[in-house]
Parts: structure tokens; C-alpha cells; sequence
């Protein structure tokens, strides 16, 4: 089957079990990822400070999830007020872009949402297609309603060319939660399992716990497991193990950002997985539809955030959190890391594989996109 039609089979059949998030007329609802695996709860969202503290209390995480979330928190900022006309109304889109803009700082599908907004909320005022505030919401909805719709078909592409590395009876390495979890849909890192499953390719997938907030062992664990796919959770530092004894046939991770020359911003232990993989001659892939493609910066300038000492300090249960260290002890809390482009073998997209020399394919496929 080639790539189309297994993409509009895909698209037409596979739904995943878990619903992360829906926009319902007037509110974003949104699954609670906080209390995963333990409880299921949604959100209703009503405003841009209520999407903005769910995006920096990472209720909703992982970066397509997150630009989805802030394009429908765009939309918002002309629900919750009135304003009294199209100068007003683009004032208020400003103020949610900026607000949003600060919850979290490496995520590049964040900004890319919110420049696209509200982008389209101008060009909607300019050319006159809007006359007046309510008609330039709707025009809002409908624009992040095309964010997700296009984020799906990209999971399904990315899904479609990965799954042409896995062979049956693979184990796949990944790290964090790159799936629909992280997304909304299938899922980066995860679309080409899913999509192998659904063929009925066996795969099996080793995910690490990821310390602090634990992705691998609350989400990445139960998400496979809810829907029919082998996993086996291990410590982060048992990875180095894991990849040396040949327990594992590729590792696939997701990316919060890429850089034009190939480097890669993801979740905390990439780095090293990456590093290892290549150390040990496993085939270490990185999936991310274009928009988290950063073209602007160089490797240095992009800013890692840090959080709350205290997620390293403590461990989450479904009661709250426990001290397992000094509470007064200093901490380093990167959520993010970088990894250099020597150590990624293949980055999977939405149209395709980019490969190595990686600098020089990215920069031919950016000359050549619409």
C-alpha cells in the first residue's frame, strides 16, 4: 500500500481511545494529563488565563498539543469579553498572544500557533472578509480548527513513513510522551506504532519513566497499553543497558523544536539516548511535523526551561507528593535538552525523511515548501 492510500484508510478508520482535547461551541475541554494514570478528568476552558495556566501547569503538554491548545485559546480571547470593534478585537488578540506566549518557552509549535492566529485575525480585518468582532471569531475558530484538522494528517503522514523503519517483532525505544497524548491524535513518536499495529505488525515499545514528571510511566505506559500495544517500562538510567545488551531495534522520539541545521530540542534524557544509540549502532529517529521546525535560531539560543525545584525534590502520587530528598537542597531542573545533529540518524515528517547531511536536506526541503 502506498503512502496516500494508507493515509486516507488511516484517517477513515483509526481513531485513538483517548480524547485529549475538544473545542465545544464557547469552551476548550481539555484532559486533565496531571492526574494520569490514576484519574480522568476534563477541564472546561473559558478564558486565556485559564488555557494559559493549564499550558504552564502542564494539564495539557507535549508541543502539538500545546500549539492546538493556544490557537483555540486565541479564539477565547473574543469570548470573554465584548469588544467593540474590530481595532478592539485585535487589541485583545494581541494581549492573549503575548500572554500565552510566556507559558512556555521552548515549545515552538506554541509560537508558530500564535503568530498564525493571529496573523489570519489580521489578514481577515485587512482584506475586509470580516465586519465585525463576532464574524472575526468565528473566522478564529474555524483557523484553529485547521490547525488540528492539518496536525492529524501530519500524525498520520509522519505514521505512514515511519512505519516503514519498524520491522515485525521490533522493539522501539522512545522517550517522554510523544503520543496522541502529547498531540491530540496519533501521535509523533507513537504514529508509526500505531499505524504498525493497525496493520498487524508486532511491535513492542521499551519507554523510561522520564523523571521528573514521570511521561514515560504515567502516559507513554498507559496510553500503549489502552490501546493494544506491548510495553515495558524501565528506570531512565537503565537505558545505556537496555540499548547496549541489543534489547531494542530503533529508537523514535518526538521534538519540541527543530533547528534548521538538524539539532534538537526534546524532553530531558534525549540527549542521552541519542548519544548512546549512536554509541552502540541503533538507529535513533526523531518524528515532528514541520511546524516545529525553528529556521530563525542556531544551537545556543533557544532558551531551556527550567522549573519547579520541588519536581525533583519530590515524586508525584495520586495523593500528591513526597519529599525523597532535603526540601532545602539545591536543584537543576531542565525539562528540556539539546541534541547535536551527528547523533540523529533520520528525522521523520509529514513529508517524509529528512536525512543525513541533515543541514543541507532541511534547508532544500524549507527552499522548496510552499
Amino acid at each position: 500500500m502506498n503512502v496516500e492510500d494508507l493515509v486516507k484508510e488511516i484517517k477513515a478508520n483509526y481513531r485513538p481511545k483517548l480524547k485529549v482535547l475538544e473545542w465545544r461551541g464557547d469552551r476548550l475541554v481539555l484532559l486533565d494529563q496531571r492526574l494520569l494514570p490514576f484519574e480522568t478528568r476534563y477541564l472546561e476552558l473559558r478564558t486565556v488565563d485559564a488555557v494559559a495556566d493549564a499550558i504552564r501547569d502542564m494539564a495539557v503538554r507535549g508541543a502539538p498539543a500545546i500549539g492546538i491548545t493556544a490557537a483555540y485559546g486565541m479564539a477565547l480571547a473574543l469570548f470573554e469579553r465584548e469588544v467593540a470593534d474590530l481595532d478592539g478585537a485585535l487589541k485583545a488578540l494581541e494581549l492573549a498572544r503575548d500572554k500565552l506566549s510566556r507559558t512556555r518557552p521552548t515549545a515552538q509549535n506554541l509560537f508558530w500557533a500564535l503568530n498564525r492566529m493571529y496573523g489570519r485575525a489580521r489578514a481577515l480585518v485587512e482584506e475586509g472578509a470580516v465586519k465585525s468582532p463576532r464574524e472575526l471569531r468565528e473566522g478564529l475558530v474555524a483557523e484553529a480548527d485547521k490547525i488540528f484538522d492539518e496536525e492529524l494528517d501530519a500524525e498520520v503522514r509522519i505514521g505512514a513513513y515511519g512505519v516503514q523503519l519498524i520491522q515485525p517483532g521490533d522493539w522501539v525505544l522512545t522517550q517522554c510522551n510523544a503520543g496522541s497524548l502529547a498531540t491530540g491524535a496519533l501521535g509523533t513518536a507513537t504514529a508509526p506504532i500505531y499505524i504498525a499495529k493497525y496493520l498487524g505488525i508486532d511491535v513492542s515499545v521499551i519507554a523510561p519513566e522520564t523523571r521528573p514528571w514521570q511521561q514515560g510511566a504515567r502516559l507513554t505506559a498507559y496510553e500503549l497499553r489502552e490501546n493494544g500495544v506491548r510495553v515495558k517500562l524501565i528506570a531512565d538510567t537503565a537505558v545505556g543497558l537496555v540499548l547496549r545488551r541489543g534489547l531494542v531495534n530503533l529508537a523514535i522520539v518526538g521534538a519540541d523544536r527543530v533547528l534548521a541545521d538538524g539539532t534538537v530540542y526534546n524532553k530531558i534524557g534525549t540527549l542521552n539516548e541519542a548519544v548512546l544509540a549512536h554509541e552502540f549502532g541503533v538507529p535513533f529517529y526523531v518524528a515532528a511535523p514541520t511546524s516545529t521546525f525553528d529556521l530563525e535560531h542556531k544551537p545556543g539560543e533557544v532558551r531551556i526551561e527550567e522549573r519547579d525545584p520541588d519536581e525533583v525534590r519530590t515524586v508525584r502520587t495520586a495523593h500528591g507528593k513526597t519529599y525523597i530528598t532535603m526540601a532545602d537542597v539545591d536543584v537543576y531542573n531542565p525539562v528540556f535538552d539539546e541534541t547535536p545533529p551527528r547523533y540523529i540518524t533520520a528525522i521523520i515528517t509529514e513529508v517524509g525523511l529528512l536525512t543525513q547531511p541533515l543541514d543541507r536536506n532541511i534547508r532544500r526541503f524549507v527552499a522548496q515548501r510552499p
